[in-house]
């Protein structure tokens, strides 16, 4: 993990703004990112008004000119001590409210197009950032995860979680292969309990395969919209993933105490890209273990709050 210049403790206890592009994937991780500094926030929706607007922004943000008519945005009359935001379509309109505000620009993700003249850049080492002062590299997601009680373990008993994703642009779940695992799987752990959840992404038919085992509690997106992902990684001994989703691992290697095992399920396209990349480098750090028939003891967590004040090791 590369250190930034910018030091982001020195955020710790303020209130930030956090300009959101209405994707949660974005969204949760610039709340992630005020959460474990310990920050208040305030959320203020942001879009460029146009698809020719947007690709404008890259030039001028490049010559260096911000004008806040290219964004819709209503910014609250109030005091802060940076302006944070996730997305392409935010970082153009970041740099402009924070000149405004006369705070610094936070941008979270590598901002692709943009001049790296943010005040801090917390980016993925999956996008292979530039070793820049102001850049802080780490090798997951921002994520903050809080057991919501969905699931409680019952004293004495110990638990395994099975966390399905589904389609993405990675490549297609496949019933067959997943329900050949999850069998391995349950002969491993006889004793245990077994808890599940699927995705909004998850195929009805590896869905509907998923109903021939028996679980001491499942969530099936397709009839209860909760997460208890938070809750399983407190409470289980192993997690086991499919790898489709990254802000899912980042999640998973960075909150409870469960080793974290990866089920390589996605047939497909089999190009090397991020998403490999990312388990690579999580798996050199102990932190998950692709499955293959064993189960590692994966279970290094990595302490984004840690690394966001500057004492990770």
């Amino acid at each position: 993990m590369k250190q930034s210049s910018f030091n982001p403790a020195e955020l710790a206890g303020s209130r930030v703004l956090i300009l959101s592009d209405g994707k949660p994937g974005h969204f949760n991780q610039t709340v992630a990112f005020a959460r474990h500094l310990g920050c208040s926030y305030d959320v203020v929706s942001v879009a460029l008004r146009s698809r020719a607007l947007k690709w404008l922004s890259y030039l001028l943000d490049n010559c260096g000119i911000h004008r806040s008519w290219l964004f819709s945005a209503t910014v609250p009359e109030q005091q802060y001590s940076a302006v944070v935001s996730a997305g392409s379509g935010t970082y153009y309109a970041n740099k402009t409210i924070a000149r405004q505000l006369g705070c610094p620009a936070v941008a979270i993700m590598y901002p692709r197009g943009y001049r790296l003249d943010f005040d801090l850049i917390v980016a993925q080492e999956h996008d292979r950032p530039p070793e820049k002062a102001n850049i802080l590299s780490i090798p997951v997601n921002l994520s903050y995860a809080e057991p919501k009680g969905v699931v409680t373990p019952a004293p004495g008993e110990r638990y395994i979680a099975f966390i399905i994703g589904g389609d993405s642009s990675r490549g297609r779940l496949e019933a067959r292969p997943l329900e050949q695992q999850i069998k391995c799987i349950l002969e491993l752990f006889p004793e245990h309990r077994v808890w599940l959840t699927t995705s909004r992404r998850t195929p009805a038919a590896v869905d509907k395969m998923l109903r021939q085992f028996d679980y001491t509690r499942a969530v099936f997106y397709s009839e209860e919209q909760v997460n208890p992902i938070a809750d399983f990684l407190a409470y289980s001994e192993y997690v086991f993933l499919t790898a489709d989703s990254s802000s899912m691992i980042s999640e998973a290697v960075c909150s409870g105490a469960a080793a974290v095992e990866i089920l390589p399920l996605l047939a497909g396209r089999r190009e090397r890209g991020k998403l490999s990349f990312l388990i690579e480098r999580l798996e050199q750090l102990g932190s998950l273990h692709v499955f293959d028939g064993r189960v590692g003891a994966a279970d290094r967590k990595i302490h984004q709050a840690d690394i966001l004040n500057g004492i990770a090791k």
